[in-house]
């Protein structure tokens, strides 16, 4: 269930979007001032705000500036006040929509589905994104741990797919051998780090056309290695 924080709206606005709300599924908590709403967006797993940008005590917009600069969740700004300059400043503050007073309930609950939906769609989005390296032919599915060549999966032991993920998660950047041994086998592991070479050799056969000439895993000389992009 979705939860939705209800911030500087005046009681009686506040108890009939929460009534409405309820009644289709929603979960609500409503703050009366800006510095209690705020305080609770931050803190908690909120998936989306409604607030009063003209809400008393407190300068609104500057709530969405900072909800906005902390989370990515929706923001309804929902006020009496519709003036284009309101309007125009609430979406400038970081607002995702503006619903200008009387409320229509039907409205606003398909705005808030609406709005909830997309958010839902951007982090999948965002977590595939997130889950997915690829650089040139090279695609690495993080999550599922395989590798792709030009479209054909290659296989990999664990250490040769950590070390591949390592690299292509920071790319360009140099690691020495013992930097590589550290992050791949870890701080008390024990062994020759002789090994980081080894596996360098084994990924390379696997990736590279000509290891003589590699594209994707480079040896800067008296360094280390990197991936290049």
């Amino acid at each position: 269930m979705s939860l939705i924080a209800v911030i500087g709206q005046d009681e009686a606005t506040a108890a009939y979007i929460k009534e409405y709300l309820e009644m289709n599924d929603f979960s609500l908590e409503c703050y009366p001032t800006g510095d209690t709403g705020l305080a609770a967006v931050l803190k908690k797993a909120v998936d989306l705000v409604i607030l009063d940008p003209h809400m008393k005590g407190t300068d609104g917009y500057e709530v969405i500036r900072r909800i906005r600069e902390e989370k990515e969740i929706p923001i309804i700004a929902v006020s009496a006040g519709g003036e284009e300059i309101d309007v125009i400043r609430a979406f400038r503050s970081g607002a995702d929509d503006y619903i200008t007073a009387p409320l229509r309930p039907g409205e606003l609950t398909a705005r808030v589905r609406g709005h909830l939906d997309c958010y839902e769609r951007l982090l999948k989005v965002k977590e595939s994104h997130e889950n997915r390296i690829e650089i040139r032919d090279l695609l690495i599915e993080k999550g599922e741990r395989r590798t792709f060549l030009k479209g054909r999966e290659i296989l990999l032991t664990n250490k040769e797919f950590d070390m591949i993920c390592f690299l292509a998660s920071h790319p360009n950047i140099v690691y020495s051998k013992e930097e590589l041994y550290k992050e791949i086998w870890g701080m008390d592991a024990f062994g020759d780090i002789a090994t980081v070479t080894v596996h360098v050799k084994k990924l390379r056969e696997k990736l590279e056309e000509n290891i003589q000439r590699p594209e994707y895993i480079e040896t800067v000389w008296g360094v280390g290695y990197r991936l290049r992009r």
